[in-house]
C-alpha cells in the first residue's frame, strides 16, 4: 500500500481506530477523514505533501480500512461522528483545521453542527451532505446486505473492485484499486462491507441540512467536475447554503479527486490552509 501504515491505535466508542499523524510537531493541525468505502490510504498523497508545512491527523473509521471490524459494531455516520469529536479529545485538538471526503464530510458536519466540535476552517470534498443521496445500487446492497455478505468471497471482490473502480473518473491503477478493495475482502471485511451501507441512509443528512447556514468559519468545497457519483450541481447548491463558501470544480476528475487529480487538489487545499481567516 505505497508504504501507507497507520501505527497509532485509540480505543473509541465503536472499536479500536488506527491513526497517524505526519509532519512536523509545530506545525498547524490538519485532520483528513475519508469516505465510504474508503480509508485514509485514499489521503496519501495530499497527507504526505501537507505534511511539509502541516500536522496531519488521518485515521480509518471504525468498520474501515485497518481499524476494526466486528459484528454487530455501530458504524453509523452517527456513530463516526461521536468517534471523531473523541479523537479530538485524545489528541488534544481544539480548533484544527479539517478536510473531508465523502461521507467524511457528513461525519466532519455532524460533528460540529450536533456536537459542538470547533474547526479553524473546513474543506469539503466532494462530500455527502444534501438529500437526496445513495444509487440504486447502494440502496439495493443496504436492504439485502446479509444476502450479498453470503456471495462466494470472488463475486464480492469483483464486485466491491467494479463498484470502487466507478468512483474514478480517468480509471484507478491496479494497484491502487487492489489497496483500496483488500480491506473488504477478508472475512470480516466482506460482512464490514455491507453492514456499513446498511447502517447509513440519508437520515443522518436530513438532521442537520437545514442548519448548514449556521456555520461561521472558512469553508472551500472541491469538487470533481466528472463526478457521477455525486453531482457536481450538489456542489452548488451546498455553496450556496454555506455563508461565504468557497467553490473550486476539479477538471478531469471523478468522485475520487485524490486519486484523479491529487496536484490540483493538493494545491487547492494548501492555498486555503494558508490563508490567514
Amino acid at each position: 500500500m505505497d508504504g501507507w501504515t497507520l501505527d497509532r491505535t485509540f480505543n473509541s466508542s465503536s472499536g479500536d481506530v488506527r491513526w497517524d499523524v505526519l509532519g512536523p510537531v509545530d506545525g498547524p493541525p490538519v485532520v483528513l477523514l475519508h469516505g465510504t468505502p474508503f480509508s485514509s490510504y485514499v489521503w496519501r498523497g495530499p497527507a504526505r505533501a501537507l505534511a511539509g508545512r502541516h500536522r496531519v491527523y488521518v485515521w480509518d473509521m471504525p468498520g474501515y480500512g485497518a481499524s476494526e471490524m466486528r459484528q454487530g459494531q455501530d458504524v453509523s455516520l452517527a456513530a463516526q461522528a461521536r468517534v471523531f469529536g473523541e479523537l479530538l479529545g485524545h489528541w488534544g485538538l481544539e480548533r484544527p483545521a479539517v478536510v473531508a471526503h465523502d461521507f467524511g464530510g457528513c461525519v466532519a458536519l455532524r460533528a460540529t453542527l450536533l456536537h459542538g466540535a470547533r474547526y479553524e476552517r473546513l474543506a469539503l470534498v466532494d462530500p455527502v451532505a444534501l438529500a437526496p443521496w445513495g444509487s440504486p445500487t447502494y440502496r439495493l446492497l443496504g436492504e439485502h446486505g446479509d444476502v450479498f455478505a453470503q456471495l462466494a468471497p470472488a463475486l464480492h471482490r469483483a464486485l466491491v473492485r467494479e463498484y470502487v473502480g466507478s468512483a474514478s473518473h480517468l480509471g484507478l491503477r491496479a494497484d491502487v484499486l487492489d489497496a483500496v478493495v483488500e480491506p473488504w475482502c477478508t472475512r470480516e471485511g466482506q460482512a464490514a462491507f455491507y453492514r456499513q451501507i446498511a447502517r447509513n441512509d440519508q437520515r443522518f443528512t436530513d438532521e442537520i441540512e437545514g442548519r448548514y447556514g449556521e456555520l461561521d468559519l472558512p469553508v472551500l468545497i472541491c469538487w470533481g467536475a466528472e463526478d457521477t457519483w455525486i453531482p457536481q450541481e450538489k456542489g452548488r447548491r451546498l455553496a450556496g447554503l454555506i455563508p461565504g463558501a468557497e467553490l473550486r470544480l476539479v477538471a478531469g476528475a471523478g468522485h475520487l479527486v485524490q486519486e484523479d487529480a491529487p496536484a490540483e487538489l493538493t494545491l487547492a487545499l494548501g492555498d486555503f490552509l494558508r490563508t490567514a481567516p
